[in-house]
């Protein structure tokens, strides 16, 4: 059995459709990364998972539990960290995570316990007695990602975990998210960061108007694209020439991508069509002065692009998604 089933899941808001006929499952134990531009339904998704909004057709199963017939059942399963921080600036990590204890009713003493394994195990624990309001901002997530583990979830949803976080807080998430999934917890990301995704999801989903447009592992995606030229020529006057040599060559007849101000083209062609000598070889015959080519694998920002027709967004779906 999966531990996230959607079959058909439709959510509209007044004339705005968030999701139209969305299918997904999550296998028990892995991370999978829901990608998606802006407005696409990854919130909403989420949302309708963790019980927070009811679909108005389709199904949807978590830990086995139906989330509009059984939502308490669902509710007990899971553990939901969302985009922004809400443990209290005001009470040191410790007590946020024994008052929340208590609000589940742990006891007074089991609650205390489990902050104190809770700390220990994410490296929180020098900092433990700290008010929050002078940790980190890769310290204060952490402790919003924990806080959501004081009732060990069968489930975890991740909506945008490290939105505004420099790079070594990501780094520290990405180091928690890694050992609860070590753990057999099954997480369910979204994310508006692809090497996010990239570095820790197992399963790729990419959601375009609210349904799916491609799934599967990292580098299943990539793969499915085949190589990626990308040639930057010396002058402005070179771009047209090469690009007719990469139309030529190009999988699908794609058109090259130009960057005018990086003097870069850049074309899907399938894998082993052509050698880089080759490529070469056909860019001096048009008289091209090419400063530099290559033949590569495509990035998971290409697949993204390739899926939606977009690029990857650096707002969040809760900014455009309405709220349920």
């Amino acid at each position: 059995m999966h531990a996230i089933e959607v079959v058909g899941l439709r959510k509209s808001f007044g004339k705005v459709t968030a999701l139209s006929g969305l299918d997904l499952s999550v296998p028990r134990g892995s991370v999978c990364a829901l990608l998606g531009p802006n407005g696409a339904g990854k919130t909403t998704a989420v949302r309708i998972l963790a019980t927070l909004a009811r679909p108005d057709a389709g199904t949807a199963t978590v830990a086995g539990h139906d989330v509009v017939r059984q939502p308490e059942k669902v509710r007990a399963s899971i553990g939901l960290a969302g985009q922004h921080a809400a443990v209290d600036d005001d009470l040191t990590g410790r007590e946020n995570l024994i008052i929340l204890g208590l609000m589940l009713h742990l006891g007074r003493r089991e609650a205390k316990k489990r902050a104190t394994e809770l700390l220990e195990r994410f490296a929180l624990a020098e900092a433990a007695d700290r008010l929050v309001k002078g940790w980190s901002g890769g310290m204060r997530r952490r402790l919003d990602l924990i806080a959501s583990l004081i009732v060990a979830p069968e489930v975890l949803f991740l909506d945008e975990p490290t939105t505004g976080l420099d790079p070594r807080g990501r780094a520290e998430v990405w180091a928690a998210v890694r050992e609860l999934a070590a753990d057999g917890t099954t997480i369910l990301l979204t994310t508006q960061y692809l090497d996010e995704a990239d570095q820790l999801a197992g399963q790729i989903v990419i959601i375009d108007e609210g349904r799916v447009t491609a799934q599967g592992s990292p580098d299943e995606l990539k793969d499915s694209l085949g190589s990626r030229i990308d040639v930057t020529v010396a002058d402005l006057a070179g771009l047209e020439p090469a690009a007719a040599v990469l139309a030529e060559i190009s999988a699908s007849g794609h058109q090259p991508r130009a960057d005018a101000g990086a003097r870069r083209l850049t074309a899907p062609v399938a894998a082993g069509a052509i050698t880089l000598p080759e490529l070469v070889r056909r860019l001096d015959a048009a008289g091209v002065d090419a400063e530099d080519v290559s033949v590569r694998r495509p990035t998971l920002d290409e697949v993204f692009l390739d899926r939606t027709g977009k690029d990857a967004d650096t707002e969040t779906d809760m900014a455009k998604e309405p709220a349920a």
